[in-house]
């Protein structure tokens, strides 16, 4: 099994909190790969827990609830530290489109994957779908405040929330036309959308 992003990362992360996160994604892993093979209704926390070798007490340690193996993501601290990362001569649309290359070039192939499939269960899923709703404010939240700084505003200033909320917008449509396949590639389908956002959206 291949590592998590988080332990990809360059900061120094400890042994217990490798093997935390090397558990929980292996956790995700096999629920989605359940989710898929015989639908996510039909599919038990027990069996989950079978399929990863674990009791259902800990995968209860991991995850409060079966639908949350499905809405964690652990990608976004890494998105936003990568963004706030970026030069400060990037505009902040090239500044995203920089992001994502660097971060999901960096995952391999196994990761990619299992996060598209995660995406693709939360759009098929209709209680999954309302869910993650609270999740677009979060993340919404966490852009505003990351575009703040790198901007010199307050992150509830109106523009700086407007941008947030079209980042977040055309993340969604570009990841639909990816679920779709109408869209050749994971990096390239939402390199594409930001380009044109970049380009005012022309029609």
């Amino acid at each position: 099994m291949t590592s998590s992003p988080s332990e990809r990362s360059d900061r120094p992360v400890g042994l217990r909190e490798r093997k935390k996160a090397a558990t929980r994604a292996a956790i995700q892993l096999h629920a989605l790969r359940l989710f898929r093979e015989q639908g996510y209704a039909q599919t038990t926390v027990d069996q989950i827990a079978e399929a990863a070798e674990i009791s259902p007490s800990t995968f209860f340690r991991y995850f409060p609830t079966k639908e949350e193996t499905v809405l964690y993501d652990e990608l976004d601290p890494i998105l936003i530290e990568a963004f706030t990362a970026q030069p400060e001569d990037l505009s902040p649309i090239a500044a995203i489109r920089a992001t994502l290359r660097e971060v999901f070039t960096r995952l391999p192939a196994e990761d990619l994957e299992r996060e598209k499939s995660r995406q693709a269960l939360v759009f098929a899923v209709p209680e999954l779908r309302a869910a993650m709703l609270d999740q677009f404010s979060a993340g919404l939240a966490m852009l505003a405040e990351a575009a703040a700084v790198r901007s010199g505003r307050e992150k509830d200033d109106f523009a700086v929330r407007i941008w947030a909320g079209a980042i977040v917008g055309v993340a969604l449509a570009s990841f639909l036309a990816i679920v779709d396949d109408s869209a050749p590639d994971f990096i390239e389908g939402m390199d594409r959308g930001f380009a044109l956002l970049e380009e005012g959206l022309p029609l």
